[in-house]
């Protein structure tokens, strides 16, 4: 039996995960992977979080995103790593999060003590983490911790999403919702990516979308108005709470305090970053 209040690791997980996420939303990235001759967006994304694992091919990449279509990430890769290497990407990941970071936040909260705290305690979670079967983890835990705390919070940002994101995919495959209908199914609770930003991003078409749509209404967890139903509910519910306890062991070890600190100073870290434009405003909801 969990020491945490319900849902307490999901809760501090949110807001770090969000803050990791505004590297790939930043125009500084995008102008770090164009400095390499990576100027297309998809293959500058694909090569920013695939680079850890080294000069993988769509395969990989397809196995642990798991909700892009195969189609687009093999339009990128391998190919991208003839242009840029790994090594190359993963430095040019780096100075993106500093200087995204940087912007965000400003220089105060880069040089506080709060944000070396959080680094701290973020990096204390992490060492929960563990290796079997969470291969994108396990590939950035092999990366070496930055020194400033800034870079050493978003690494440990980066650890603890993957870890749970790794979980999530053991959930989804358990509970039989393949690439696109967890996609459908969590726009359709409001909380996921708008479908836009999904048809966008992630290779779909229209076809492939009606066809997961149709998929879960067979399976009585969407109706007809593309709504869930109280099925579709409880299955959602049932996938965060299988992905919580896969997740526990970080939080756990940081422990009732440490897991409401940190939560509070991500939460902080996150509303300055979004009051700043971290992120597209239309990017979630069921739109």
């Amino acid at each position: 039996m969990s020491s945490l209040p319900p849902r307490a690791g999901r809760h501090c997980h949110n807001p770090l995960n969000s803050l990791h996420a505004t590297v790939y939303f930043s125009p500084d990235f995008t102008k770090e992977l164009a400095g390499l001759g990576v100027e297309d967006r998809s293959a500058a994304y694909f090569a920013g979080r695939a680079a850890a694992m080294g000069a993988v091919g769509p395969g990989v990449v397809a196995a642990t995103f798991y909700n892009f279509r195969h189609d687009l990430i093999a339009r990128h890769l391998p190919a991208v790593w003839r242009t840029a290497s790994p090594e190359a990407v993963l430095a040019a990941r780096m100075r993106a999060v500093d200087s995204t970071l940087r912007r965000l936040l400003g220089e105060e909260a880069i040089a506080s003590d709060e944000m070396a705290e959080a680094a701290r305690l973020a990096l204390r979670a992490a060492e929960g983490c563990t290796r079997h079967a969470r291969p994108l983890y396990a590939a950035h835990a092999d990366l070496p911790v930055p020194e400033e705390p800034h870079l050493a919070y978003w690494h440990a940002t980066t650890l603890l999403r993957e870890h749970r994101g790794d979980g999530h995919l053991t959930a989804l495959l358990a509970l039989e919702l393949d690439p696109l209908e967890a996609l459908v199914s969590h726009t359709a609770t409001g909380k996921g990516m708008a479908r836009k930003w999904v048809m966008a991003t992630r290779g779909w078409e229209q076809s492939d979308w009606d066809a997961a749509a149709g998929r879960l209404r067979e399976r009585g967890l969407l109706d007809g108005e593309g709504e869930l139903t109280e099925a579709g509910v409880a299955l959602r519910a049932d996938l965060e709470d299988r992905t919580d306890r896969l997740d526990l062991a970080p939080y756990e070890l940081l422990g009732a305090e440490g897991v409401a600190r940190l939560t509070e100073l991500a939460k902080g870290f996150l509303v300055a970053a979004a009051l700043a434009g971290g992120f597209p405003a239309d990017l979630v909801g069921k739109g």
